[in-house]
């Protein structure tokens, strides 16, 4: 029988972990025989069938039917990842890819969005990106790009170095001196936002308000530069994105065969605020956090799980990346992933940002 406390001992301990093993590779429900024919486990059917029966008691184990064998409950997986479950490192092909992505990215966007399907590419389950987040990537300089017709490109280039592009129509013509002389002066104001640790919103309001009041900032320039601002700041990137490759690997596991379950399923990945509310999650985290069912607040949908792992620039957080799969992953294998790629991520990050 189980311990007083709850806990369980080594016998109850192998036959979690075989089954949860025997589930995850097969995908069907696991009896007594098949689980003693395919591990070395010291014990008979029948003290194997016991021992279910107990586990299933303490909520490690369900029957899906009556008649069937076991699967795994969310509680089940929690402890064989917890406490049972043996990492193996990444295969030398698969280390050989992550390290060729790092390496072969010449810009930030590309980098994010190549990890996001190599993810995908490497454990069959979604590949999960979010941008860094403006107050914690903030932008260090802005330039302005003249176009035709009093169009202008706004270029937003972070500390991380990703670069984003707003375009501003204004009511008046400006010369490319005079975009010039703005773009420094609204450059020095951003870093100086930035050293306060200002979010956008405290940022673009503070800069509008101190060149309302200072009518010398830009002498004849004030009012043009006044405009190209508030205009220019409206439209600035205000929340980190989500890139998302894969999701649709969830239509090939037998879990999510019903069609209600499955739409469900992809109308949550559709909704890049909840991801990014689960994923912000990880910030805080120095390693890989494992969400199980319905820990992630994910999708009212069961049998999700995920496994996260923040990114930055040295011990500066800067986002977080992700693989998305069903429950019956195979965590030995994607936990170990999903480390050494956020860890050659940040590295790349680094490259890069020293190379700029």
């Amino acid at each position: 029988m189980p311990l007083p406390s709850g806990e369980l001992d080594r016998r109850e301990r192998e036959i979690l972990r075989a089954l949860v093993q025997d589930y995850i590779h097969t995908g069907e429900p696991v009896a007594s025989q098949p689980l003693l024919a395919r591990h070395e486990l010291d014990c008979s059917p029948a003290t194997i069938r016991s021992v279910m029966s107990d586990l299933e008691a303490l909520g490690f184990l369900e029957k899906p039917h009556a008649s069937s064998g076991r699967i795994p409950t969310s509680k089940g997986y929690r402890l064989y990842v917890d406490a049972l479950l043996k990492v193996r490192p990444p295969s030398l092909a698969d280390r050989d890819r992550i390290e060729r992505l790092a390496q072969g990215s010449s810009d930030v966007a590309s980098l994010l969005e190549g990890t996001a399907d190599l993810l995908h590419s490497l454990s069959h389950h979604a590949g999960v990106v979010t941008t860094p987040r403006p107050k914690a990537d903030p932008v260090r300089q802005l330039e302005f790009v003249r176009l035709r017709e009093n169009r202008v490109l706004a270029v937003f280039v972070s500390e991380a170095g990703i670069v984003t592009n707003k375009l501003v129509q204004l009511e008046f013509p400006m010369e490319v001196s005079e975009l010039e002389r703005a773009a420094n002066y609204l450059t020095e104001k951003l870093v100086r936002a930035a050293a306060a640790e200002q979010d956008l919103s405290q940022l673009r309001d503070g800069i509008l308000a101190e060149m309302r009041a200072d009518q010398s900032a830009l002498q004849d320039l004030l009012q043009k530069a006044l405009a190209l601002a508030e205009q220019t700041f409206s439209a600035a990137p205000t929340a980190g994105k989500v890139l998302v490759d894969g999701e649709d690997s969830f239509l090939d596991a037998p879990e999510f065969a019903n069609v209600q379950k499955a739409r469900a399923l992809l109308r949550a990945f559709a909704e890049k605020d909840r991801i990014l509310r689960v994923l912000d999650r990880v910030l805080t985290a120095q390693e890989v956090q494992i969400f199980i069912g319905a820990e992630s607040e994910f999708a009212a949908v069961p049998d999700v799980s995920m496994v996260a792992a923040p990114y930055g620039l040295g011990d500066h957080v800067l986002g977080t990346l992700a693989v998305v799969g069903p429950t019956r992953m195979n965590y030995a294998r994607v936990i170990p992933l999903v480390d050494l790629t956020a860890r050659q991520l940040s590295r790349a990050l680094s490259a890069l940002s020293d190379g700029g």
